[in-house]
């Protein structure tokens, strides 16, 4: 099992264009050659300069390939050894989270980390040596007011529980997982889920997502091999997580009213429980409060658990969000600090025959280095010998 820091990626969009019709100023700096940000003050008196180092920074303009050969392929490549993966995209209303995970599918171009990353795993799988096999199937959610929703079936209702088995980990019941065969299955029930996914026109964006969204893919793989003159099958198995966090926002800039300014303060209260689990797990506190919303409950494997995970916080460079921009930066700080247990997923009994055929090597090795000298120190004991001949 091997421990590994949570990483980040912070991603500051352009302008828009209402922050360029109402003259606002850019205060955010990106430097890509030491990975850091620096946040201006916003020119009132008691505001500061504010400096960040991250793992991986993006400035506008950056190209949506770019952005995922250096931290999307990365999961695909650990997904197909066997470790389970998530990417999570956190930041204010308006700051292009959709658009980093999303993108357009239809633009090859604009397409984001979901299709791109989908993409790359049926080309891989293609390319992998004829005794590997495949089996891919994909589940998306979305929690919406704290109500879990099954987007590839949403007649199914709100009675989506989330349950926890040794082997299986966290799950929801019942959630519909269709098995996929090509990127086309994959982008054609990408769509059917946005279409029905919570939207809705704020002050500070055109469509702002109303809910948390997971898009799962999971990956079984069982390969054929052939060993002293005995056939057996090994397994594999992986799970990627994708999830487009819905925006942290103000009511005073958004100008929500009635159901909006509800599903406002969902989402506030869900990022802040979301806040208090990383806080947690970054200061190593004996305790931590998964259960206090759904969407960490989900994501209780992603942060300190069994999964490679990559936060991805986007940012506003206008002065006008420059508090906002802070904010989330800190938050992104604290969550690099968060320690991962990461196993390879590999079915137990194989993983105890790999194990035993490794100590059979290691003794045959032995025996042969000893040369059937005398004293020397390849020799093996009798009851060497003995398990070597077993």
């Amino acid at each position: 099992m091997a421990s590994t820091n949570v990483r980040v990626a912070v991603r500051c969009r352009p302008l828009s264009s209402k922050e360029t019709t109402m003259g606002a100023r850019t205060v955010v700096n990106v430097n890509k050659a030491d990975c850091s940000i620096k946040v201006e003050g916003d020119g009132s008196e008691d505001s500061k300069e504010h400096m960040f180092t991250f793992d991986h920074v993006y400035a506008p303009g950056t190209n949506q390939k770019d952005i995922y050969d250096e931290i999307g392929a990365p999961l695909i490549t650990k997904a197909l050894e066997g470790y389970n993966g998530t990417m999570f995209a956190y930041g204010q209303t308006g700051s292009g989270k959709t658009f980093t995970m999303m993108g357009v599918p239809s633009d090859g171009d604009l397409q984001g980390i979901i299709p791109r990353l989908t993409g790359d795993l049926f080309g891989r799988a293609a390319g992998a040596p004829g005794e590997v096999r495949f089996m891919i199937t994909v589940s998306y959610l979305e929690i919406y007011n704290e109500v879990i929703h099954d987007l590839l079936n949403p007649t199914s209702g709100d009675n989506l529980k989330i349950r926890e088995h040794p082997d299986l980990g966290i799950y929801v019941e019942p959630l519909c997982e269709l098995s996929v065969k090509n990127p086309d299955d994959i982008f054609r029930l990408l769509d059917q889920g946005n279409k029905v996914r919570r939207v809705a026109s704020t002050q500070m964006n055109e469509r702002s997502s109303r809910s948390h969204s997971v898009f799962t893919v999971k990956i079984q793989q069982k390969t054929a091999v052939e060993e002293d003159g005995v056939r057996r099958e090994t397994a594999l198995a992986s799970k990627l997580n994708l999830v487009d966090l819905a925006g942290s926002e103000r009511a005073s800039k958004t100008g929500a009213e009635g159901s909006t300014l509800k599903e406002g303060a969902a989402i506030n209260q869900s990022l802040m429980a979301l806040g208090g689990v990383i806080n947690a797990l970054s200061e190593g506190a004996p305790f931590v409060p998964y259960r206090n919303s759904k969407l960490t409950r989900l994501l209780q494997e992603s942060l300190g658990g069994n999964a490679a995970t990559i936060m991805v916080a986007n940012c506003s460079p206008a002065d006008y969000n420059a508090e906002e921009t802070t904010g989330t930066l800190r938050y992104a700080s604290r969550a690099k600090k968060i320690q991962n247990k990461v196993t390879r997923n590999e079915d137990v009994h194989e993983k105890v025959i790999r194990e035993l055929q490794e100590e059979i090597d290691r003794l045959r090795a032995a025996l042969e280095a000893g040369g059937g000298g005398e004293g020397g120190a390849g020799d093996l004991s009798e009851a060497q010998e003995r398990e070597l001949q077993e």
